[in-house]
């Protein structure tokens, strides 16, 4: 039977390219779709995630602490292959529960995060599952949710923002010792802008000099952006490998101040030109 709460939420998420107002604001969601153990349907819920560092992430079978899995958890076990929408991007996955040591080490970085997850492992007696969802590689672009690259480049935009704000706010409350799963957050976050860079450096910048040969002294500024960001990355990879959280915080500050600048830059002055050449 539909959840009348969890199809709002999807509706908004889907209409909002990953953002929703409620309990969810502010973190970190995905709708995950599995297909039913017994009925072989389609089935969307939102759940949420925990970055691992790179292109897969962590989502718990909590069920609020219920005494029994919720349902999205034993389609998996079912068919374990899934879909995941990111609020830009839609991809397969494969479904892999964690056990033993792997699990207690992921369980305890997600606690370390959020108490909150104790507290609904202390409500139940079964051991709550965690589930990593690693992307299936398929051929061609990832199906996007964006009509179009200009639409696709100011929803990567507002993601890098709404991530680098929660890492702020993560690393405020932190300790002096920068948490296990406070370094995933910060390098899956390190791992999307590189990939994002990379792509415009590689794609996008070439094609639209092809059709504005004017723009040079702007991609030439954009690309020298790009790898002054990526120095900044790369230091903040190293900082966080040390584990100090306020040296992390000044790096995480200064990316933060960088990375805005260059993202209000380019929508001001190059997405004008996207949506030309959309237009043409």
């Amino acid at each position: 039977m539909p959840n009348d709460f969890n199809q709002r939420v999807i509706e908004e998420f889907r209409a909002h390219h990953g953002r929703v107002g409620g309990p969810f604001e502010g973190g970190r969601l995905l709708l995950l779709t599995t297909t039913g153990a017994r009925s072989g349907r389609p089935h969307t819920t939102p759940v949420g995630y925990l970055p691992d560092g790179g292109e897969s992430v962590l989502v718990i079978a909590s069920a609020g602490g219920a005494p029994q899995h919720p349902d999205w958890y034993r389609n998996l076990l079912a068919h374990p292959e899934v879909t995941v929408e990111t609020g830009l991007f839609t991809y397969p996955a494969q479904a892999v529960p964690l056990a033993g040591e792997e699990r207690d080490r992921a369980f305890a970085r997600a606690v370390e995060s959020d108490p909150g997850w104790a507290e609904y492992q202390a409500k139940t007696e079964r051991v709550i599952p965690v589930v990593a969802l690693h992307p299936i590689a398929v051929d061609g672009p990832p199906k996007s949710s964006a009509g179009s690259l200009s639409e696709a480049i100011t929803i990567a935009h507002d993601g890098f923002r709404r991530e680098l704000a929660l890492i702020r706010k993560e690393m405020s409350r932190s300790g002096p010792v920068l948490g296990v799963q406070l370094r995933a957050n910060c390098l899956t976050f390190c791992h999307g802008l590189h990939n994002h860079h990379t792509g415009e450096d590689l794609m996008l910048f070439p094609g639209v000099a092809a059709r504005h040969p004017q723009a040079a002294p702007l991609l030439a500024r954009l690309g020298e952006e790009h790898e002054r960001i990526a120095e900044l990355v790369a230091e903040l990879r190293e900082v966080v490998g040390g584990g100090d959280t306020p040296t992390a915080r000044g790096h995480v500050v200064r990316l933060t101040a960088t990375l805005e600048a260059h993202l209000d830059y380019e929508e001001e002055h190059l997405l004008p030109l996207l949506a030309a050449m959309e237009a043409a």
